[in-house]
């Protein structure tokens, strides 16, 4: 289990391979925050200096099993206990039976997650499994984050695809009441079936946008260039190793009913940021990749950039 990784329950490996304990079957959400390590409430504390004094303006976030210190934090932070993500998420899909995929805790509790699972839908004739992402910092910092992070599952690649006309995310701080934000999350994440909706008809228009082999090379020339003359040897190889990355994942047999579209560009590289190990295996690889269910990864984010224009 990676370093960071404080407790975590999980029912399969995705969208982030390798962490936790896996369970037989997924859990509603009043086993899952047990099976997750997640049944504890953080109390706001006052804090004092050296000659006992109170300090105005700033508390002190403790878990109360065992009064762990998580954070200090402005008087004015509301505490969204784990219970209450739970909950929140289970408003979120409207159904009492919500199954979670993973939950779990990073940095000593400072920072928790949770997956649900939506109903499949079919894009382009694929299995894709929508899925609910909430995450919330005890610490102080950072918002409470939620988005959408579909799946397609024939090669468990994550279509975390921004898209111009739907929102795939939604954060707030922690200030004011954050009860009504969190009816807003609900709102505006009630949109999460226009976001599939628009995804499949982002996915329909890639489809029918041929690519020619020439204009891929040269899209994936530009975002992993290549200067001979300037570059170390260890950029060029890096570089060009990036490049062969992508292709061996173009070439890969769930691709070949879109080759030469954008779609097969698209889902090409979207398997390549998902599974192909990281040219530096740092112990963070992990978390890293855990961290771009929410906010998208970069290079796949710049290429549906440069097949859009």
């Amino acid at each position: 289990m990676a370093a960071n990784v404080e407790t975590m329950m999980s029912v399969r490996e995705k969208p982030w391979h390798g962490l936790g304990e896996i369970v037989d079957s997924a859990p509603t959400s009043a086993d899952a925050i047990r099976l997750a390590g997640l049944d504890w409430d953080v109390i706001s504390n006052p804090i004092f200096d050296a000659s006992g004094k109170e300090i105005s303006g700033f508390k002190a976030n403790t878990r109360n099993y065992d009064n762990s210190v998580l954070g200090i934090v402005s008087d004015k932070y509301k505490i969204v206990q784990n219970s209450e993500a739970f909950e929140f998420t289970d408003n979120l899909i409207d159904s009492g039976d919500v199954r979670y995929e993973t939950a779990g805790s990073l940095k000593n509790g400072k920072q928790i997650w949770l997956l649900a699972k939506m109903d499949d839908t079919k894009i382009l004739g694929d299995t894709v499994e929508p899925y609910v992402c909430f995450t919330n910092t005890h610490d102080g910092t950072g918002a409470i984050k939620i988005c959408m992070t579909p799946i397609r599952v024939v090669c468990n690649n994550t279509l975390n695809i921004a898209l111009t006309t739907a929102h795939r995310s939604w954060s707030t701080k922690h200030m004011g009441d954050m009860q009504s934000k969190l009816r807003e999350a609900k709102i505006t994440l009630g949109l999460a079936n226009k976001y599939m909706t628009k995804l499949a008809e982002d996915a329909d228009k890639y489809a029918n946008s041929k690519i020619s082999d020439v204009e891929i090379e040269a899209v994936i020339s530009d975002l992993f260039p290549i200067d001979y003359n300037n570059d170390s040897t260890r950029r060029i190889n890096n570089m060009q190793e990036m490049r062969d990355n992508f292709y061996v994942c173009y070439m890969m047999p769930d691709i070949a009913k879109f080759k030469n579209t954008k779609w097969g560009v698209i889902n090409a590289m979207a398997d390549m940021v998902d599974h192909t190990k990281p040219l530096r295996d740092t112990s963070s690889y992990q978390e890293n990749n855990w961290g771009r269910i929410i906010v998208g990864h970069p290079i796949l984010d710049s290429l549906v950039k440069r097949l859009a224009a």
